[in-house]
This record gives structure tokens, sequence and C-alpha cells, in this order.
């Protein structure tokens, strides 16, 4: 018979924190590298036609206008079928479903390397963004399986090192896949797809062998262990909605305000994110049209490694509303800041470190805010809850990728967007003084710190 948690403690002679603690440790070690790599991959999949862009011009005629909507209607599907795949995952557990939308979107990244033209471009950007819609907020929603409140904002921070780790790996090894340009008679863009999108499915198989659903189904924790988790998690979730009818969910988290406002502020977020994301190989390339594919990447991924370091340093400190408020300020204004440095610059050295300073705080902001919804929510009302947050905001996608190509196709200057982002941004960071994490929800109120 299992042990109840309380005598477990008395048994091992620790704290119900260093037991916590120990758990934690142990819950971030087995599942968070196998999480960050899928995040890679995926990352490097949608965003790999950066480092393609300028021979999409040259093999099928791409427009800059042309390529910036191809880019943003990755997130159409993805945008719409966000809901349905996390309450989907909610029923059938994270093993399958996150192994479903690898082999998925594994396949048609592959395809991305048969494109003749804007249209077929844009159907499988589209097809793209409607298979790997619910990866992200569904590990959002599975890491509130693993992590009490008080860790949380810290593995969302690490889980978001996938994205910073795939510019820094993408953009090189995108430059070298480009120099196979005519192995075997085929382009380096069609080869750079055919290779980057394989390990997708290689890896759904590891997912599928080794990623367990619940705490419950971990063969790493003891059954105390699993029991004393499970009673910190139930405890953080008193009061809260915890509705289990997704429609009902649904609902009860529509009605939110304070969701909405998370909404706008991820939304101006999401727009930097995946401007930068897809237009920084080419905004790097306009101060020195000679560079090379490779030299590109590589001055590329300097950014990225900036927001890796931010991502691993800051989001643990987000353990108060008050804390969690001002480094979501600070962030958006050193994005701001360092944008227009960039913006401004006429040397490629000092819009690097432009670039850096406003990528520096690019997961730190989105680590901290993916902590509010499943602080207000609970059960089947957390998955909707994260689901419509990422749903929306990420028409941010979708319009900083679609105005920067514009803005790039009428003035000649594809660093002519930045300006865009920078005002976005600073309405990002006055609104994030009206977050809580308090339901506002007369049948259910959070009981999460306001310190």
């Amino acid at each position: 018979m299992a042990v109840s948690p309380d005598a477990q403690i008395l048994k091992t002679g620790r704290t119900r924190d260093e037991m916590l603690e120990s758990i934690n440790s142990r819950n971030f070690r087995k599942l968070m590298p196998l999480l960050v790599v899928v995040y890679v991959i995926a990352f490097i999949d949608r965003t790999n036609i950066g480092m393609a862009k300028a021979a999409l011009e040259t093999d099928i005629g791409l427009s800059a206008a042309a390529y910036g909507l191809g880019a943003g209607l990755f997130f159409a599907f993805y945008a719409i079928l966000e809901i349905p795949s996390n309450l989907a995952m909610y029923k059938f557990g994270a093993r399958f479903w996150i192994t479903r939308i690898m082999i998925t979107w594994g396949i048609i990244a592959m395809a991305m390397a048969f494109v003749w033209n804007d249209y077929s471009f844009y159907a499988i950007r589209v097809l793209l963004g409607a298979a790997e819609a619910g990866l992200y907020p569904g590990i959002i929603y599975y890491i509130s399986f693993w992590f009490p409140r008080k860790t949380r904002a810290k593995a969302i921070g690490i889980f978001l090192l996938g994205v910073s780790v795939a510019n820094i790996i993408g953009a090189p090894i995108g430059g070298l896949l480009l120099q196979m340009h005519g192995f075997l008679g085929i382009a380096g863009w069609q080869w750079m797809f055919i290779l980057e999108g394989m390990p997708a499915v290689l890896l759904a198989l590891l997912v599928w062998k080794r990623l367990p659903d619940r705490p419950n189904d971990a063969a790493w924790l003891t059954s105390e262990e699993k029991a004393l988790l499970d009673d910190q998690l139930k405890s953080e979730d008193d009061g809260a909605s915890s509705e289990h009818s997704s429609l009902k969910s649904l609902l009860v988290v529509i009605k939110d305000p304070m969701i909405w406002l998370i909404v706008v502020i991820y939304f101006t977020h999401q727009i930097a994110v995946y401007s930068l994301s897809y237009f920084l190989p080419s905004m790097i390339s306009q101060f020195n049209p000679e560079m090379g594919s490779l030299a590109v990447g590589l001055i590329t991924a300097i950014p990225w490694i900036a927001a890796a370091i931010g991502s691993l340093i800051v989001p643990k400190f987000a353990v108060t509303l008050l804390k969690q408020k001002l480094i979501v300020f600070s962030g958006f204004s050193c994005v701001a800041v360092g944008l227009a440095i960039a913006a401004k610059s006429p040397v490629l050295t000092v819009a690097v470190v432009g670039f850096s300073l406003a990528a520096f705080w690019f997961f730190v902001i989105q680590s901290v805010l993916f902590t509010f919804p499943t602080a207000r929510f609970s059960g089947a009302a957390a998955a909707a809850a994260v689901a419509l947050v990422n749903t929306i905001g990420l028409l941010g996608g979708f319009t900083g990728p679609t105005v920067m190509g514009r803005l790039e196709e009428a003035t000649g200057n594809a660093l002519a967007g930045l300006w865009f982002i920078v005002g976005l941004a600073c309405v990002g960071g006055l609104l994030c003084w009206g977050l809580n994490n308090r339901s506002h929800n007369p049948d259910s109120v959070s009981t999460a710190e306001e310190e």
C-alpha cells in the first residue's frame, strides 16, 4: 500500500520542500531535454524558409511580399486548429498526440522541397501550420502536469530554449545545406527542406517510447513521490476553474477578461519574434550583399544565442506577480530599444548588438506570460486557456512577416518594418501592468501569490 505524502516526509527525514525539489530536479532531467529537442526541430522546420528566401526569389520568382504572406500563412490553420488540437491532447494523451503531430509536420516540411510557384508555396505553408497546430500550447499545458507554479516559469523558459537553439544551429546548418546546390541535380534549398524535415519523423518514435502522459506513468518516480507531487498540484488548483466539459471550459475561459489582455500582449510579442525569425537573414544580408550563405547563417545565430541566455537566466526570478510584471515590462522596453538601434544603425556590428538586446528578452517575456493561463485555470479549462492565448496571439506570427514583406517591397529596405515592431513593443509593455494571476470568476478564485 502506498505511503501517504506526509508519512513519506516523516520517513525520509526531509522536508516537503526538499522532497518536491528532488522530484522537480528529476522531472527536469527526464522531460525537458526531449521536449527542447522536439521544439528545436519544429522551429527549424517552420522558419528555415528565412535562409531559403533569396534562392526562392531566384528559382521560383517569389517576391518579398509573397514570401512574407507565405511565411505568415503558416499561422492561418495553425491558429484555427490550436484549440481543437489541445483539447484532443487532453483526451488522447500527450504521448500519442505529440507523436502524431511530429510525423505529419515532418512529412509536410519535406514537401516544401517541391514548391514551384507562389500558390504551391502558400499551400504547403498552410498545411505545415495545420500539421503542427497544438504542439506549443500542448507542451505548455503538459508542463503544468509536472511542475508546481513555483518552478513552472523556469520549465517553460527551458522549453523555449528550443526556439533559440533552433535559430542558433538552424541558420548555419541551412547555410551549409544551401551549398549542396546541384548535388544529384537537386537545388540547395530543396536539400535543406528534405534533410531538415526528416528528423521530425525519426524523433517521433523516441517521443512515443520515452514520453509518459502523466506523473503516474513516470518510471523514475516512486508511488510516494507521485502522491506528493499530485498533492502539491491539487493544492495549487484548489478553487481554480476545473470544468471537464470541453465546451464549458472554453466558455469559462472566453468570459475571462484577463485572458484577452494576455492575448493582446502576446500578439505584440509574436509580431517581434516571427518578424525577426523570418527576416533576420535578409536584414543581415542588406548590410553586405556579397556575404555567403554560411556567413549570413553564423551572424544570424548571434541574437538567438542572446535569446537562449535570457531564457535560462531571467524566468526563474518571476516568482511573484510584481516581479512578473516588472520582467515583462523590462523585456518589452528592451525589445523596442534594441530594434530601434538596429533600424537606425548603418553598421552591421551595431545592428547585431541591437538585435541581440531585443532577442535576449523574447522568451523571457513568453515564459512569464504563459504562467498566467495555468495559474487562473486547471484541467480542460487550462488546456483551453493556453490554446486560446496561443491561437489568437499567434496572429502576430501572420501579421509581422506579412507587414515586413510589404514594407520591404515598398521601400526596398529589409529593415523598414522594424519601426512597426518598435511601436507594438511599447504597447505590449504598457499593457502588462494590467496582468493579474487571480481569477475573477466568482465561482473560481485562484490562490496564486501576489506579493
